[in-house]
């Protein structure tokens, strides 16, 4: 990639709705990012509740401007992709007829706006692919999959018509390949922009419990009962650590708001849902509730209810605190698109136990950061004894997931790398 310049940029960003989700998170970074290179940034939006959003949405830095709020988000309770679409497609007329050319323009989520956005011929449009919608809507019955063939078919062709594509890791653009066959045989090929997160907001640990942290949503994908038969694989008499005492050692099982995925926050904003509590755990959600209740009695029939904490909701506050105590945390999800919790954990000094597929194969250095193994009770249980059993190797690996954490995966390093892409292709656009 050509060395950047120091060319400023007027940048116009489209997202569908300014929430507090990881795919919003992901959109605040990158306006907060641009606008410190000295590039002139203004994010355009369906929906913003200055009540309920990122405090770097209301505190001057860009401006926010909000168009089609009055537009329903669905027709009696049905057609919330349509409505979805016609909201963002309002959005990008918006900006086309009322607003002069922006040299680039960064949208995210909803491909449908980019023809919209491309009938200006001196701009640029920058796609941003979370993951391909179409696997993450339902196709259970026939009228589903019919209605849903011109939505799915519209995603890849009007994906294909941006200038530059970006996706959250080599996982998601391997996946992107698989799903769109068209584009990828037409040599479209994505790049690998890695989410962020903000390594200020850690502080070093002053000591540590004997305590193992997962921070996940409350929904089966996430394969949290892993963790469960994992500890109680330690404490059990016959397990890989019979002959040493660790009656003190615990399990906490947390759900806050920042576990939620950008894929998720998606789904919710697609569906017109609005979850305005705290933590992640919403009781109105049948997976929600009947999942926890299996995890806890999961936890008493192999006999460590005793040692397992159940966290529901959560401030970022004492996410932060609980990070700050734990000797390291287990990420157990499979296939994970990206996973933005392992880069917290690390970000906190702590390794992290994973999965060895997804995302986390990217962002943990396996026994240098932290470990991936295959998704069993006892290849983690190995994992976390080896941890027990010489706490000072828990200490270098969090100070080293730190190192990589701050080098690859900072705000700062996602803003530069960003930064080129946005100038790299405005300038090709100049060549």
């Amino acid at each position: 990639m050509a060395k950047v310049t120091s060319s400023k940029l007027n940048i116009a960003i489209i997202h569908p709705d300014l929430g507090i989700g990881g795919a919003e998170r992901l959109i605040v970074d990158a306006a907060v990012e641009l606008a410190s290179q000295g590039h002139k940034v203004h994010v355009f939006t369906a929906h913003h509740d200055k009540n309920r959003c990122f405090e770097e949405t209301v505190a001057g830095t860009f401006p926010v401007t909000v168009y089609g709020s009055f537009l329903p988000r669905h027709i009696f309770y049905h057609f919330h992709a349509l409505c979805a679409y016609l909201r963002c497609l309002f959005v990008a007329f918006c900006v086309l007829f009322m607003w002069h050319s922006f040299d680039v323009i960064l949208a995210d989520q909803v491909s449908v706006v980019i023809p919209i956005l491309k009938i200006k011929r001196s701009t640029k449009v920058v796609f941003y692919c979370h993951f391909p919608d179409l696997l993450l809507a339902q196709h259970s019955t026939f009228i589903r999959r019919m209605y849903r063939k011109p939505i799915d078919y519209a995603e890849e062709i009007t994906t294909g018509i941006a200038d530059l594509i970006l996706v959250n890791s080599k996982f998601t653009a391997s996946t992107f390949a698989n799903t769109f066959k068209y584009l990828d045989a037409k040599g479209i090929r994505p790049a690998v922009l890695y989410p962020a997160v903000n390594v200020d907001q850690f502080n070093e640990p002053s000591s540590f419990k004997l305590n193992f942290l997962s921070i996940n949503r409350f929904e089966r994908k996430k394969n949290i009962q892993l963790a469960i038969s994992a500890f109680a694989m330690l404490n059990s008499p016959e397990g890989v650590l019979k002959h040493k005492d660790i009656t003190n050692a615990s399990l906490t099982i947390v759900e806050s708001a920042q576990s939620c995925s950008l894929c998720v926050n998606y789904l919710v904003w697609l569906c017109g849902a609005i979850i305005s509590q705290t933590g992640g755990f919403d009781k109105r959600l049948k997976e929600n509730v009947e999942y926890l209740e299996e995890l806890k009695d999961l936890a008493e029939k192999e006999g460590v209810s005793n040692n397992i904490k159940f966290i529901t909701s959560c401030s970022t506050a004492e996410r932060n605190e609980l990070l700050s105590e734990c000797l390291c945390v287990l990420y157990t999800p499979k296939d994970e698109h990206f996973g933005i919790v392992p880069l917290e954990a690390m970000a906190a000094y702590k390794p992290v136990i994973a999965c060895n597929s997804g995302g986390p194969v990217e962002s943990i250095k396996n026994g240098v950061t932290g470990f991936l193994c295959d998704p069993t009770p006892l290849e983690f249980s190995l994992a976390m004894a080896k941890l027990i059993s010489d706490p000072q190797e828990a200490d270098n690996m969090g100070r080293e997931a730190r190192r990589h954490v701050v080098e690859s995966f900072s705000t700062k390093s996602f803003g530069q790398h960003l930064n080129r892409y946005l100038v790299d292709i405005h300038r090709g656009k100049e060549d």
